[in-house]
């Protein structure tokens, strides 16, 4: 009895999930094209490397901010010269 109320309890819980699997066709029938579809492809595919010969090919640079950048670095400002310390421990050492 015990056997046969776990074998129910399993069938109960499985059926939900098996509900809810897609069904999937994982080997579709491959479809032949007719003549007319494969002349409508080759006319499509045509026309698509017509399309891509006519644009131009990109060689300046796209860099929106290369007018504001310079291209060398800018020379570093001189150092100021070092001021004697006047701070708290130096007032202080000379009393």
């Amino acid at each position: 009895m015990r056997i046969l109320s776990a074998a129910a309890v399993m069938v109960l819980l499985t059926a939900p999930a098996y509900a809810q699997m897609p069904n999937l066709n994982l080997i579709p029938e491959t479809a032949s094209r007719t003549p007319e579809q494969k002349e409508q492809d080759a006319i499509r595919e045509k026309a698509y490397k017509e399309s891509l010969k006519k644009i131009p090919d990109t060689k300046a640079s796209s860099d929106p901010w290369g007018t504001v950048r310079s291209e060398t670095p800018k020379s570093a400002a001189p150092a100021a010269p070092a001021k004697p310390k006047t701070g708290g421990n130096a007032a202080n050492s000379a009393r």
